[in-house]
């Protein structure tokens, strides 16, 4: 018997996300990782709370889902770098989600995000995992798990390097590999969004950024841009009052200055 089989065999109740590891104990790839997963949850919040005006929604980004029991645990955990998932409260009894547990909860991520450091190999891999009976010598692939075993109706593989996100949706249980439309994007119906590529600086760092646009193709902006686009008409309003105002001040001194004139010719300007 496996050692896998035999922890299975051991296990008296599945699991939830408080007994589960919440980490696998490696380290985020990059610096850039952290900025990329807040621009894309900081512009797409205000539409996720439209579409959830009850709060039932989760974004993770790093956190780890849970999907088989395995030994050790954590093998039984995908932790993409990036995932939205619809119609679940945003506690458990209370409590901040350590993971989110797949046989606990039931639903699926909608799409999920997976930013690539090294060469893309990690995120395309297809390894199924062993037939019973078979010891289990290597990781099951993070394309398998998504579209096999967690089956998320949308897998995106970013790679800054090359300026390029590929998408796959899930068709016929198989994902299969997005066009992207007349605007060099990627649609999300369900979200009403498309998913492409942002050639521009955030924290310091002019980059090619994974962003999100509106069904209309105007970009989905972040709290600070909003602020600063805010800011900006803020003061193209006071000019354009003040503007008004001088306009209306210019408008006065010409009719005092026919009204004097008029009274100069013994004209009552009342009566023109």
């Amino acid at each position: 018997m496996t050692i896998a089989k035999s922890f299975e065999l051991e296990v008296t109740h599945l699991p939830d996300h408080t007994e589960l590891p919440e980490s696998d104990g490696t380290f985020v790839k990059n610096f850039q990782e952290l900025p990329q997963s807040i621009i894309l949850t900081d512009s797409l919040r205000p539409i996720l709370q439209r579409i959830h005006p009850d709060g039932r929604y989760r974004i993770g980004q790093d956190c780890g889902i849970y999907w088989r029991l395995t030994d050790p645990l954590e093998r039984g955990a995908e932790a993409p770098d990036w995932f939205y998932v619809p119609n679940v409260p945003p506690l458990l009894n209370g409590e901040v989600r350590r993971s989110y547990v797949l046989w606990k909860e039931y639903v699926a991520p909608l799409i999920v995000l997976e930013f690539v450091s090294g060469n893309g190999a990690e995120e395309r891999d297809r390894t199924p995992p062993p037939e019973p009976g078979q010891a289990e010598e290597q990781k099951v692939g993070k394309f398998w798990v998504y579209e096999q075993a967690i089956r998320v109706p949308y897998y995106g593989i970013y790679e800054v390097k090359k300026a390029a996100v590929e998408m796959y949706h899930l068709e016929d249980n198989c994902y299969q590999r997005m066009s992207v439309n007349e605007r060099g994007r990627y649609p999300i119906p369900q979200l009403g969004v498309e998913l492409g590529i942002w050639q521009g600086e955030y924290d310091e760092m002019n980059l090619p950024w994974l962003r999100w646009w509106d069904s209309e193709g105007n970009l989905l902006l972040i709290g600070e841009e909003r602020a600063a686009e805010e800011h900006l008409r803020a003061e193209r309003e006071s000019l354009r009052a003040q503007q008004e105002s001088l306009r209306a001040e210019e408008e006065k001194q010409r009719a005092d200055r026919l009204a004097a004139k008029l009274r100069e010719m013994g004209i009552n300007p009342d009566e023109v």
